[in-house]
């Protein structure tokens, strides 16, 4: 089992994480304050409050923990008053987003599996922990969301990342060891798939 306080920790940087995300395409659509705090909540626990509705999981996480809604909060203000922080280009939201994704694909999935659940069952609990907020954030910013864009990679690469945190789980008889290799694997190979533009379909122009 893994230690609560390092399950707390992770998903205090996931929540940073998406939140931040949020509030950078939050900017980027001209909100203002409170559409900026609102657009990093649903980021940032929309996937873990979905999660928990499908597994009729009460009261929700972010009820149980209210300290996460005060922390976007606080970050929603230092945001906004922060002139360097509030200059985030949409191009910084890569870092934190694939970390979001990371952070919550796998702690999903590891929920899921506490819960009982199937590895297949787990692996898609995952995908729509780690998904889900960030495709709230760019439905409501007007934005396409991630998650179903023909040139990113982003679902795939959480469920693989679910299996592998499995595989890993059940291989070393190590569940924290496990947790890191799979949210690591999440986290670089989004930051690859980006930083080389690795796509899992091509334009058909790219091809004549």
């Amino acid at each position: 089992m893994h230690s609560p306080d390092i399950l707390y920790c992770l998903e205090t940087i996931g929540i940073v994480a998406f939140a931040l995300s949020g509030m950078i395409v939050a900017r980027k659509a001209n909100m203002d304050p409170v559409g900026i705090f609102a657009i990093a909540f649903v980021t940032a626990l929309g996937g873990g409050t979905l999660r928990d509705l499908i597994l009729d999981n009460h009261p929700l996480y972010w009820i149980n923990h209210q300290e996460m809604p005060v922390l976007i909060l606080v970050m929603t203000l230092l945001f906004t008053c922060f002139r360097p922080l509030s200059r985030l280009r949409e191009s910084n939201i890569v870092l934190p987003d694939a970390i979001g994704l990371g952070v919550f694909s796998i702690l999903g999935a590891q929920f899921a599996l506490d819960q009982g659940h199937s590895w297949f069952i787990a692996s898609l609990l995952g995908v729509i922990t780690g998904t889900f907020g960030g495709a709230l954030r760019d439905t409501l910013c007007n934005e396409v969301p991630f998650i179903f864009r023909k040139d990113q990679i982003y679902a795939s690469i959480s469920f693989a990342g679910c299996w592998l945190y499995f595989v890993c789980r059940w291989a070393l008889a190590n569940d924290t060891l496990a947790l890191a290799i799979g949210l690591l694997f999440i986290v670089a190979i989004r930051l690859l798939a980006v930083h080389f533009d690795i796509r899992l379909q091509r334009d058909a122009e790219a091809h004549g």
